[in-house]
């Protein structure tokens, strides 16, 4: 049977209007406290108004003292729910499925001077792990009581778990290092902690194909580990690598990076395969999805640059999108497209 782009779709605990999804996409806009600013809820509400099938909000830390960047939405914190329920609600406004992108930037221990440092993977207690497997079950919690209908564990993009299962910088010889399984075990700690506090979300996982360095996450530790999830019961899966953001992505020439990985991928799993990078064209996906068992395309600059893409992909009043790839977005306040004069999203009134 032949796969729409525009046609509805489901898996467990998922149901969403079409195939297309806005991939978590870091704003920079967050209060200090990681609370959300008045921009940030009219930035989602023009998305979710574009015609996107599922929205995955983004880069979201489960920790206070996570300083890896800055402008990070939180849940690390129950005063912070009522603000986030308020962002589910201006999304589903729209009849758009919400995930948030539960992540760490690094873990962070307070020094006998009072100082927050980063502590090296490899140096970590046992104790520790279980302080960050506890803080991303936590987040989660506080996810399903602000209305979010998925969480995504981000292990991509060599932020803390993704340098956790990465063999070049876990060189642990306990039971979280060793081998794919052992590296891997902190994710299904996280995944069976979340499964528990809630059991209604859809659970995803973003996760490089590759790590694309020396000693890094190979594509064969990557599908072992996606195999290993599968089988402990995650929901979906998103495929992403080191180094996303290329530039110059050509329509019908340079798209869909990561696609070879997904296809491959999506053969030897039994749960939906999400593909993200380069995607820019109306032909280029149908293709994707009707020579593969690849489910769900992710989209996140060119949706930067034309939030309403999805309804004109749909309409037929486009068949690709603006989008350059140039990254210049990533170099501006609030991240915003710079061919596109509008208002910066800036954290403010």
């Amino acid at each position: 049977m032949q796969k729409i782009i525009f046609e509805t779709f489901e898996a467990h605990n998922f149901k969403a209007k079409n195939r297309l999804v806005r991939s978590a996409t870091w704003e920079n806009i967050a209060t200090p406290e990681g609370g959300i600013c008045e921009n940030s809820y009219a930035l989602y509400n023009e998305l979710a108004s574009g015609g996107i099938g599922t929205i995955i909000t983004g880069f979201t830390s489960v920790d206070a003292h996570d300083q890896y960047f800055g402008g990070m939405m939180r849940l690390c914190s129950d005063t912070l729910i009522p603000e986030y329920r308020k962002l589910t609600d201006t999304i589903k406004k729209h009849e758009v499925f919400v995930i948030t992108q539960l992540a760490l930037g690094a873990y962070y221990t307070k020094t006998q001077d009072g100082v927050y440092m980063e502590v090296d993977i490899d140096y970590m207690t046992k104790a520790q792990i279980s302080e960050v497997v506890n803080m991303f079950v936590e987040a989660g919690r506080r996810a399903s009581e602000a209305g979010f209908d998925g969480i995504q564990i981000h292990a991509a993009h060599f932020f803390f778990l993704s340098r956790f299962i990465s063999p070049a910088v876990n060189h642990r010889t306990d039971e979280y290092g060793g081998s794919n399984r052992g590296r891997a075990r902190i994710l299904i700690e996280i995944l069976h902690g979340l499964k528990n506090v809630a059991p209604g979300l859809h659970l995803t996982i973003k996760i490089n194909s590759s790590d694309f360095l020396p000693g890094g996450l190979t594509q064969s530790d990557s599908l072992e580990i996606c195999k290993l999830l599968a089988e402990e019961g995650i929901d979906s899966i998103e495929v992403s690598g080191n180094g996303t953001s290329r530039a110059g992505i050509r329509s019908d020439n340079d798209e869909a990076y990561f696609g070879d990985f997904a296809e491959r991928l999506a053969e030897e799993v039994d749960v939906p395969v999400i593909l993200v990078g380069g995607l820019r064209s109306k032909n280029v996906m149908e293709d994707i999805l009707n020579n593969s068992k690849i489910e769900l395309l992710s989209l996140s600059r060119p949706l930067i640059r034309q939030p309403e893409l999805p309804e004109l992909l749909k309409e037929n009043k486009t068949d690709k999108a603006d989008c350059i790839s140039c990254n210049a977005c990533y170099r501006t306040d609030g991240h915003t497209c710079i061919f596109v004069p509008k208002p910066r999203w800036l954290c403010g009134n």
